[in-house]
């Protein structure tokens, strides 16, 4: 009889043990998966950049999106599509060949994707900038709601 409880609480433990190993391989795969899907909305994004198409970059972002951008000012600065489309027609306009260049995605928990790139471009003028950069974003319900971009904005 001992040999009985003993067979079935190792059946129990192994049973429970292979359990947790499932739920741990599912929920990482479900992790991936977001993940994967928030990468994908960030490059779509960097496409539509480079192609100037202002209005789908625009529209990837939630109604009023939060931003940090020094070109903003200080702080986080509330945006709505409307006003982050205007702000890349304005660019577009000042640097018709603006460009950028992904160097590095990195993909976070909590929605979180940080992108390092080089953004290139010549001005009406003839003179051209090459500027690293660095912005987070933070995806909700597949629309960008944060984007904190860091970049040196001083002149040498």
């Amino acid at each position: 009889m001992k040999l009985d409880l003993r067979i079935t609480s190792i059946n129990k433990f192994l049973i429970f043990a292979t359990s947790i190993v499932f739920i741990s391989c599912e929920n990482q795969t479900s992790h991936e998966i977001a993940i994967s899907e928030n990468e994908k909305i960030v490059r779509q994004y960097y496409e539509f950049f480079n192609q100037h198409n202002w209005v789908k970059m625009s529209e990837m972002y939630a109604e009023v999106s939060d931003f940090k951008d020094p070109s903003l000012g200080e702080g986080i600065v509330k945006q709505t599509r409307l006003e982050i489309l205007e702000k890349y027609k304005s660019l577009g306009a000042i640097y018709s060949n603006v460009t950028d260049r992904i160097v590095q995605i990195y993909n976070t928990s909590d929605n979180y994707i940080i992108v390092e790139f080089i953004s290139t471009g010549t001005a009406l003028d003839g003179t051209k900038f090459e500027l690293p950069i660095c912005t987070i974003f933070k995806i909700e319900n597949g629309k960008i709601t944060k984007d904190f971009t860091y970049y040196d904005n001083f002149e040498n």
